[in-house]
Order: structure tokens, then sequence, then C-alpha cells
């Protein structure tokens, strides 16, 4: 073979090998940023940056006379459970997926304040909860841990498991969520939770009735991933280049209190009162900074992208 020959096979080789190179590039990349469709979201945490897709498959939706409501929940087009004194002065709004990391980073970061401002009356809290992880990676994961969370609410104990379920929550790719007795071995952690009636709301699917109207409220509303968080209305990506941290997040609703009472009123059934709060655990204790992948605490929120989410 000549010299001229060899170099021309060694510099295809080089090329295919570069080509190669750039394919499982791309290929990491879209693992971690293209599940079905466009780019809904990109949370900022720490130094890294957690980015999830959202398609459309279609859920169907239920009318309120066919939809199970948990005990306080508000019904209609954007159903919710309320967390906090009623007549708290601010709101925060949050649309969240059990199964989404970049949930867990948001609550894992912000979750001391929020328990702290919700506590002293100066905040409440709507949760909606959607399952776009269940229809862009497949599974029931979103749908029967929002089901668990919404019988916990029956029981007064929503936000306790709420917290657990994003302290425990498993790698993306793993349906663990699926699995109902998972769901009831993590209410085990929440004293007083595992009832009968709790088991059979479980495993029964209650309110997946109830889950995928607010996930289709999610599809309809013109928000672009998961979390969604808005205070009184306004939506935090908007917010300081859409990196506030749980310190601005403070000082806005303490703004926005100013020369207000703080509620005072029963708190909804979920609302857990000051100091009896269930330990979620080590992987996401309030305070702890931990995530899933990620040894940073949430220093911010970014979003940015379309597409819609899928039930």
């Amino acid at each position: 073979m000549s010299q001229k020959n060899h170099e021309g096979k060694r510099s295809a080789r080089e090329r295919l090998q570069e080509q190669r190179e750039k394919e499982k590039a791309r290929a990491r990349r879209g693992r971690q940023a293209i599940v079905a469709g466009a780019v809904v979201v990109v949370l900022a945490v720490g130094s890294g940056i957690a980015v999830w897709m959202s398609s459309s498959s279609g859920g169907g939706s239920s009318s309120d006379n066919e939809t199970a409501r948990p005990k306080q929940a508000s019904g209609g087009n954007k159903p919710a459970i309320p967390v906090g004194a009623a007549d708290a002065p601010s709101t925060l709004t949050v649309w969240e997926d059990f199964r989404c990391p970049a949930c867990q980073q948001f609550e894992t970061g912000f979750r001391p304040v929020i328990h702290e401002l919700v506590d002293s009356g100066q905040l409440k809290n709507e949760y909606h909860l959607v399952t776009i992880i269940d229809g862009n990676s497949g599974g029931k994961g979103s749908l029967n841990a929002a089901n668990a969370a919404l019988c916990a609410q029956d029981a007064g104990r929503f936000r306790d498991y709420h917290d657990v379920l994003y302290a425990n929550q498993p790698p993306e790719p793993q349906d663990k969520f699926a699995d109902k007795q998972y769901l009831l071995q993590l209410a085990g952690k929440v004293k007083g939770l595992v009832t009968p009636a709790f088991t059979k709301c479980v495993n029964d699917g209650t309110y997946d009735a109830f889950v995928r109207k607010s996930n289709d409220a999610f599809a309809n509303s013109g928000y672009r991933g998961t979390p969604t968080v808005l205070l009184n209305g306004k939506d935090l990506a908007n917010e300081k280049g859409g990196r506030s941290t749980p310190a601005d997040l403070k000082k806005m609703v303490l703004d926005a209190n100013k020369g207000k009472q703080p509620g005072k009123s029963a708190s909804p059934a979920g609302s857990a009162s000051p100091g009896k709060s269930a330990s979620p655990g080590k992987s996401g204790a309030p305070g702890s900074g931990a995530a899933p992948h990620k040894s940073a605490s949430p220093q911010g929120m970014r979003t940015g992208g379309s597409a819609s989410p899928s039930s």
C-alpha cells in the first residue's frame, strides 16, 4: 500500500471517528435535553443546568361532575391543593411533577423559606400537579405519586407527604413511583398517614381524574415547563433574569406584604403546623441542598422554550 493511500485511509478513519464522537455527544445532549419535543424548562441549580422536554399525548379531561375532589381542594378549570392560611396576604402558585428532577431541586432549595413563610402566615401555597414525565418517558409514576399525594390531602398530610416524595424521588428514567406499594411504603414516613382509607385511595387511583384535569390545565396555560412558580401571579422565571434565590423569594414576599396582617385563619388540610412537618429523610431534608445528581443547592431558576405537556 502506498504511503499516500495509507494516509488517505487513516484520514478517513480519523474523520469517521470524529463523526462518531460528535454523534455520541449529540446523543448525550439529547438524553439530557430532548425527550420528545422542544425544550420546556431550564432550571439553574448552582453550577448545573437541568433541561426538560414535553410532548402532547391525549390524556383526556374530566368535567367537575366526573372528578372526585380531595378535601378542600379547588375545582374548576385549574384544580389545586391549598397549603397554609387561607387569608395569608401572598400566594405562591406551583406547577409540579413528582418525577421531575428540576422540581425536586427547586423544592429542596426553596423548601425551608417556603415553610417558614407559610407557617408564619405570610404565604399560602397552591399546588397544581402534572404528569409531564409520564408523557415524555412513559410510565405512571407522575400520576400515581400525584394521586397518593391527594390521598394524603384527605388525611391532612399533603405537605408532609409531598416533601417525602421529593426527598425520595428516583432517577427520572426509573419509574419507581409507578409502584403503589412503594408509595405506601414512603407514606410510612409520615406519622398517622397509612390507614385503610389512605391505602384504598392509593390503590384505587381515586384522584387520577383530578390529576389529569390539572395536567390538562397546565397544557392549556401557556406555561413552558415544570416547575412553574408564580408569586402573586408573577412568574419568578421573569424576575431577576430568572435566577431568584430563596432569599430573594423571602424578600419579595415580605415586600409585598408590607402593611398587611399575616394570615390567622385555620390552615387547610394538608398544611402541617409549625414544627410538625415530617422529616423527609437525608436525601432532601430542608436546608440540606441535596439533589439526586447534584450537590449544589438551587440558586435560581430560568425557563425557556415551548411545548405542550402530556398526561
